[in-house]
């Protein structure tokens, strides 16, 4: 055999060449963002007979009320209920004598939560969610959300005010709100119904319990505008967004006017406050008490008498006011002309006759001089 040369023939990979390998391992950093983000288009599998072959142990019902507005939607649309319902083999049934909903599983039911899901589903349907949207809840990667708003304001008023402005004319705002949380919403009475998805909702709650705190949800949905656009920046994803979104201050609203009357407190006292003189004591005050009833009589006549008289004597003098004339202006004394300067008599006499001397239209002597010495000049240049 031909023999190996020693340089070859080496016993391997040394343990200094090992600890090399291991560190360049180690070195290779994970994104730990990577694997807390959901890849796009990633769905968690549905849920078959095959992951639960024996089905249930025990049987789940649910019930919820329902109002009489609904009643007769309710009996329409039942039949599609139970059939929707049915395919997930769950049992629903209709008492319109108690006006409830019940929903209750069965020995073919193999998926547990989705009982869960029937009972969302009468809940949606009693808040007058029509079933064309209320039956996506039975789809997995949808939920929905009931928010009570009945008790977050105390006056009735201020409450269909915040409501109204929840909704926005003509439905403009909920409409908004809609495409940007990519849920269902529905106004109703004292609660606020929302279905979609688990993201979508709970903006919606943030939404609609801000607007019932008198903050208006032009400014969550301008916040909510700003994050859609930031969210398609593969990027801007693991970075803080507190730069671009808006800060919004609360103005300072006016004070308060004061009232007109204000009631000064007065300094407490230990002592009661003194009794109240009662009739009797006015009476013997003034000594009305000892007389007689005749004379009190008189006294109560004479009274009256003096009222009356007084009355008639304020009618009288209202009565004479129209009679009185009014007041007259003092007249204003005419100034008359100063006889200071003199006219000068003769002097508009000779402007007079000067006048009548000219012919209309003709000219000054002086002038009439000058035209004659110059027509001559120019009759001696021709000679």
């Amino acid at each position: 055999m031909a023999a190996v040369p020693e340089e070859q023939v080496g016993p391997g990979p040394g343990p200094k060449h090992r600890e090399k390998h291991k560190n360049k391992k180690k070195a290779a950093p994970v994104d730990e963002s990577e694997l807390l983000t959901v890849p796009d288009g990633w769905k968690e599998p549905a849920f078959t007979r095959e992951d639960n072959p024996r089905g249930l142990l025990e049987e789940s019902s649910f019930a919820t009320l329902f109002p009489k507005y609904r009643e007769a939607y309710l009996k329409e649309c039942w039949p599609l209920v139970q059939k929707a319902l049915g395919e997930h083999y769950v049992n629903a049934a209709l008492d319109l004598i108690e006006g409830s909903m019940t929903v209750t599983t069965t020995k073919k039911t193999f998926d547990p939560y989705a009982i869960i899901r029937a009972r969302d589903l009468i809940k949606l349907l009693a808040r007058s969610v029509p079933f064309e949207q209320a039956v996506r809840i039975l789809q997995d990667d949808v939920a929905c959300d009931i928010i009570k708003i009945g008790s977050l304001v105390r006056k009735r008023e201020t409450f269909i005010k915040r409501r109204a402005r929840l909704l926005g004319p003509k439905g403009s705002t909920l409409k908004a709100l809609e495409l940007l949380t990519n849920c269902y919403i529905m106004v109703q009475g004292n609660t606020v119904s929302a279905l979609g998805p688990f993201s979508g909702l709970k903006e919606v709650r943030k939404v609609v319990l801000d607007t019932m705190k008198n903050i208006h949800p032009i400014y969550n949905i301008k916040t909510l505008m700003i994050k859609r656009e930031l969210a398609k920046d593969p990027e801007l994803r693991t970075q803080s967004w507190e730069r671009f979104l808006p800060k919004f201050k609360r103005k300072n609203l006016k004070k308060r006017k004061e009232p007109k009357k204000k009631n000064t407190k007065k300094e407490y006292t230990p002592f009661p406050p003194p009794q109240p003189e009662s009739q009797i004591d006015k009476e013997l005050a003034s000594g009305e008490y000892f007389l007689k009833e005749r004379q009190k009589k008189r006294k109560q006549m004479e009274e009256i008498k003096a009222k009356q008289a007084d009355a008639v004597k304020r009618r009288q003098e209202e009565r004479n006011k129209a009679f009185i004339p009014p007041k007259e202006k003092p007249a204003v004394k005419t100034k008359k002309a100063s006889t200071e300067k003199k006219i000068d008599i003769e002097a508009i006499k000779e402007k007079v006759k000067n006048a009548k001397k000219k012919k209309l239209g003709a000219l000054p002597e002086e002038e009439v001089k000058l035209k004659m010495a110059a027509d001559e000049k120019k009759k001696k240049k021709k000679k």
